[in-house]
């Protein structure tokens, strides 16, 4: 029984129907290769897009778990200050080397301005431990033992505190191409080293030379130890007091830290795909359009229908192949084109350090698979209905149309009921996933409702027109809206996405700027080493025009494996620069005897914490007397759009009170005068160095210049993503102006004038994009809606009110207007320039 229930093997001479053809498809492809162009330009649109962001994400996420010290390699532990100090003293490491912890490696870092006026991020290490604890590891060699063997390193000159810096060589290229820079007025020549060595965008000098660029003579940063037991360490941190040991995590802080970044980025990504999708869908469904007399006549001359169905799985099937080829090669160019923007976000927001990148054949085969798999999704339907009609049957306009109202009716109900599951949904979401979640299903909505709302949109304005040529025009262009669909809903999602981001990057920076206007309320900010203090104050205070001096504490410590910041300042500043998202009743008084603590709302967004819940200020690792209480309550929640990172902020006293230094990490001082004076005078008379002296409006221009960085990547990828839509709005334009040759003749025939023709398809098509980007705004906003309230709160812990902004969406309708001219302008000059007799012709053949 079960023999004959056995579906017999595929017979060889389904194959040879097949192969048969798909060399008539190719000879057809060859007539019109028009046709296999426009299937290919969407496909490589949509793998190069995808193949970019994927070699970004992944080369950013090797990095965090590849990062190593600067020529060397990774350490187990860090060594830090403690108690709010920010340096060590250089002493200590000298003794725990004597003491027998060999394996450690004094750093400093600090920021130094360069000829330009722009701040620097310097490293300074001990140059030849670092070379010598970076020896083979796991069976790989180092940096530190690569670099040893390379004898352009001036190793003995770097040692004598020559003024020469490291760059890698990509970024030598960027910031150095005279082969020099000038830090701190000291003109260093640069030595530039291969990239694979790791440095990434990080300026390296010998530790000597940095503490003298830094004003930090005698002071370390941190002291890093290679040791993977902390019984290794701990009898020899028995003489190391004001200090606390952090250990390394092998990247799964900044992996985590990241992770909403990067998946904002695979969604732009995915975004793009679909886009080029709809594309190459378009094209392949012109083809058919195009072949369905080609098709009838190979089942009327005896193909089966299963072998015409695998050979048009078969040319899918090499399209994507070579479109996926060509779209991997293009997207590892973008990558390269798009990492230094990215790097440059990456270390402003979070401090990370990239590697180069390396491209992997794997990205290739997933890339292929991905979109062949999205192909037959998208197109077997279409096949099956092809070849499954009767060998009878018309293909006439006519059909097409009624074929496309069904299938738009179908989609509207669909879209219909999406949009119902995002109403549910909505108030249960509570992370950045389930907000990226219902933006996908809000953008498969909005693209399938499109094409019965330009139907009817173009019904009730065919019905106001005049009678006459006008009317006739206006009619037709109902009918156009089947074939432009697909390039109109790639058209529609791009621009919703474009208003979007736009809605949240003006909305961001009008509610920073408002946040920064409330927290700089002092006119300089200064950051002096621990020795620079007392001299400073003093000078600052017998100066009848300082009117008020400010001043904040701080030190590092983790909670539950983030990264978190204890800080106190002075009463009259936390009053002046705290913006409450909540609060307890009476919290002042609670805060300022020490019962109450102020978090900020990253904080209180990530680990799900408001006020009234208790916070273990013990078990920070931030140096807090261990006999210190062990939880306080938190009293409020207040709003901090300046880092992602959490911040909890005391009254000095309870800061007193817990054993922290006393020592002030930085002062803010108003000034009766001109600040920039007070800033000059500093300089000259007490060598204060000017990487450390920050003015109100100078402080407001970098964090304008952060932002404007950190959306810039997006940025990017949105206007990509518009140029794929409009290069498919080309590719549509291309195709449907060819097929209405023959309807363009008959006008003609009738006394219609080639200008008159001209005039009437552009503002047909014109008017199609007109009504797409009208749409394209409330389903913008509603994106933008999502974003705001539901994904950056959960992904960056920033709440932001929507902001509208009119003129913003009224420039993107333009350029999308004034792109779709060019784009429909080209092809249709192309195909009206030559006689239409010709097409008059075909049409009654």
């Amino acid at each position: 029984m079960s023999k004959t229930l056995r579906q017999p093997p595929i017979e060889p001479k389904l194959l040879q129907s097949s192969r048969q053809c798909l060399r008539v498809f190719l000879a057809h492809y060859r007539q019109v290769p028009l046709q296999a162009g426009a299937i290919l330009l969407g496909l490589v649109l949509a793998v190069s897009l995808l193949t970019g962001v994927r070699a970004i994400n992944d080369n950013a996420i090797r990095s965090y778990a590849e990062a190593t010290e600067l020529l060397s390699r990774r350490a187990g532990y860090n060594l830090l200050p403690a108690g709010g100090n920010r340096t060590l003293d250089e002493n200590l490491y000298f003794r725990l080397r004597r003491s027998g912890l060999s394996r450690a490696l004094a750093v400093l870092q600090g920021r130094v301005l360069d000829g330009r006026g722009e701040l620097r991020e310097l490293n300074g290490s001990d140059l030849v431990a670092a070379m010598a604890l970076g020896g083979a590891q796991g069976g790989q060699q180092a940096p530190g033992y690569l670099l040893a063997r390379d004898q352009r390193l001036p190793l003995a000159r770097l040692l004598a505190g020559e003024p020469l810096v490291l760059m890698s060589r990509s970024q030598a290229r960027r910031h150095a191409p005279g082969g020099t820079v000038e830090l701190a007025g000291v003109t260093l020549t640069v030595v530039a080293v291969d990239d694979a060595l790791g440095l990434g965008s990080a300026w390296l000098t010998d530790i000597s030379l940095a503490q003298r660029l830094l004003k930090q003579a005698g002071r370390l940063s941190y002291i890093a130890l290679f040791y993977d037991e902390l019984d290794e360490i701990r009898p020899h941190l028995a003489q190391a007091s004001g200090v606390r040991l952090l250990k390394q995590d092998k990247g799964q802080e900044l992996t985590a830290l990241t992770r909403s970044f990067h998946l904002n980025l695979q969604a732009m990504s995915l975004l793009a795909f679909v886009v080029g999708l709809f594309i190459a869908y378009n094209g392949v469904r012109y083809s058919l359009m195009k072949r369905q007399r080609l098709l009838v006549q190979l089942l009327q001359l005896g193909i089966e229908r299963q072998a015409l169905l695998l050979a048009l799985l078969g040319e899918l099937f090499l399209l994507v192949l070579l479109g996926a080829s060509l779209g991997f090669i293009l997207g590892l160019q973008l990558s390269q084109a798009l990492q230094p923007m990215v790097a440059s976000t990456l270390e402003q927001l979070y401090g990370a350090r990239l590697m180069p990148g390396h491209w992997q054949w794997q990205w290739l085969a997933q890339g292929v698979a991905l979109t062949f798999c999205a192909s037959i999704l998208a197109c077997v339907p279409l096949y099956l209905h092809l070849i499954g009609q009767p060998l009878a049957r018309s293909a006439g306009r006519e059909l097409q149309l009624s074929t496309a109202f069904v299938r738009h009716r179908h989609q509207l109900w669909l879209a219909l009921g999406l949009f119902c599951l995002v109403a549910l949904l909505l108030p249960f979401s509570r992370t950045f996933e389930h907000g990226l979640l219902l933006m996908g299903l809000l953008a498969i909505a909005i693209p399938l409702a499109l094409p019965s709302a330009l139907q009817l949109a173009t019904a009730r304005l065919s019905a106001l027109a005049p009678p006459g040529l006008w009317r006739y025009i206006l009619a037709e262009t109902r009918q156009l809206v089947a074939p432009l669909s697909l390039a109109m809903m790639a058209m529609l999602l791009a621009l919703s996405a474009n208003i979007a981001m736009n809605t949240l990057v003006g909305s961001f920076e009008h509610t920073l700027r408002q946040w920064l206007d409330v927290r700089l309320h002092a006119d300089l900010y200064l950051r002096p080493a621990a020795g620079e203090l007392t001299g400073l104050e003093a000078y600052l205070q017998r100066d009848p025009k300082v009117r008020a001096i400010y001043k904040q504490w701080g030190v590092t410590g983790q909670y539950l494996g983030a990264p978190v910041s204890l800080v106190s300042r002075d009463p009259a500043s936390l009053r002046r620069m705290s913006l409450f998202k909540e609060r307890l009743p009476d919290f002042w008084a609670g805060f300022e005897a020490g019962e109450l603590l102020m978090i900020s709302e990253p904080m209180a967004i990530k680990h799900g914490l408001k006020p009234g819940d208790s916070l273990p200020l013990t078990d920070m690792n931030a140096g807090v007397r261990s006999d210190a209480r062990a939880g306080l309550r938190i009293g409020a929640v207040f709003y901090d759009y300046g880092d992602p990172i959490g911040e909890v902020i005391m009254s000095h006293g309870l800061w007193q009170r817990l054993g922290l230094s006393d020592l002030p990490g930085g002062l803010a001082l108003s000034y009766a005068g001109d600040a920039t004076e007070l800033a000059l005078r500093l300089q000259n008379e007490l060598h204060f160095p000017a990487a450390a002296i920050f003015g109100r409006d100078e402080i407001k221009r970098r964090a304008m210049a952060l932002f404007s960085r950190t959306f810039s990547i997006t940025s990017a990828l949105n206007s990509l993503t518009l140029l794929v839509a409009a290069i498919g709005l080309f590719s549509a334009c291309l195709m449907l102006t060819q097929s209405r040759q023959p309807q363009l003749a008959c006008l003609s025939a009738l006394g219609v004038s080639r200008r008159q023709l001209r005039l009437a398809v552009l503002l047909q098509m014109l008017l199609i994009v007109l009504l797409t980007g009208l749409l394209a705004l409330p389903s913008g906003a509603a994106l933008g809606y999502l974003l705001l309230d539901k994904v950056t709160p959960q992904a960056f812990g920033w709440s932001i009110p929507m902001r509208w902004d009119w003129q913003a969406a009224g420039r993107m309708l333009t350029v999308a207007l004034g792109v779709s001219a060019l784009a429909v302008a080209l092809p249709l000059y192309w195909q009206t320039r030559r006689p239409l007799i010709h097409s008059l012709q075909q049409e009654t053949r």
